[in-house]
């Protein structure tokens, strides 16, 4: 495992670590001892940091991880905002963050949080500006260690990086989702802000596993904002069309070769790219944590690869792509 600093923070991550929204709800059926024991064999293999957030599950994620990290040297992040209105200011205030933090703390069995991220707030509470303050007195009273924003726009990762003391950001980052390359990558490197890539996998239509017309489970994500009916339509599938995505998908299958699967080839693509910190995909079994982790063996991509898969998506996937982005 190699570790890579987490912008400013004094933090060094595992470059491939996990989400937690998989094990906590969202994407069909969970098993709780499935999820534990993928967490343990990602720690056994040097994995120490694990991203999550209150709603996940509506805090089940939180306990898992609490549950399981006891006692070890393991980082944790988590987010907040998404149980209140995110419109509404008054759900960042510091009345009300302290006590998304209090019950993240309880439910994480900590004293502190090493991450503390705004969860996909909308640009206009970004702009306000009033609950960076108070993730600044939350920081210096010891509870956070550091704090961030998961934004869903390159804009909001750049007005944060040029207006605020952030320390990481979240983004979508994956062989569908490029946009971040242009600028917002190169000023994290300046900026030095840590950067961590979600929905790494384009919610599975990366792996190369799924035919058009699959059925989805109704209490899965990818079944009920499969049209952005719950929130942001590029937190699924990237904001591609499902059929369109696979069709996208089978076009690049030539990244399998020498490199044992489509998934492992996808978050090493990630991995290469200047500027990110760690990727982080999900998980909710010990195969699929060690499918992940096998990324990290397979060989880099070359420059002649790397290029074909930039014109692939300028002229194939962004025009397709639907969502802010």
């Amino acid at each position: 495992m190699n570790y890579r600093e987490l912008g400013k923070t004094g933090m060094h991550i595992s470059e491939l670590s996990f989400g937690t929204w998989a094990i906590g709800g969202s994407w069909g059926n969970t098993n709780d001892e499935e999820a534990k024991a993928g967490l343990r064999k990602a720690m056994d293999a040097g994995v120490n940091f694990f991203d999550t957030a209150d709603v996940y599950g509506m805090g089940h994620s939180e306990e898992l991880l609490g549950e399981t990290t006891k006692g070890k040297d393991i980082y944790l992040a988590t987010k907040f905002c998404r149980q209140g209105d995110i419109e509404d200011p008054a759900t960042y205030s510091e009345e009300q963050v302290r006590a998304y933090l209090e019950d993240s703390l309880r439910r994480l069995d900590r004293e502190y949080v090493d991450l503390y991220q705004i969860h996909c707030p909308p640009l206009s509470i970004l702009k306000q500006g009033d609950v960076f303050n108070v993730l600044e007195k939350l920081k210096a009273e010891g509870l956070i260690r550091a704090y961030g924003v998961s934004v869903e726009s390159v804009e909001e990762g750049i007005y944060v990086m040029e207006h605020t003391k952030a320390d990481v950001l979240q983004i979508i980052f994956n062989i569908f989702r490029q946009k971040p390359l242009e600028d917002l990558l190169p000023m994290a490197i300046d900026k030095q802000v840590g950067i961590l890539a979600r929905v790494p996998l384009a919610s599975g239509l990366l792996t190369g596993k799924y035919e058009k017309n699959h059925t989805f489970d109704k209490e899965d994500h990818r079944h009920f904002n499969k049209e952005g009916e719950a929130f942001n339509v590029g937190e699924t599938f990237a904001g591609l069309e499902f059929n369109k995505g696979v069709e996208l998908s089978d076009e690049i299958y030539w990244i399998e070769n020498g490199r044992g699967s489509r998934t492992r080839a996808a978050l090493k693509w990630i991995l290469q790219q200047p500027g990110i910190t760690a990727v982080i995909p999900g998980f909710r079994n010990v195969n699929q944590v060690e499918d992940n982790l096998a990324a990290l063996n397979v060989p880099d991509f070359g420059e002649d690869e790397l290029s074909d898969l930039k014109d692939f998506y300028e002229t194939e996937v962004a025009p397709n792509i639907r969502g802010k982005y």
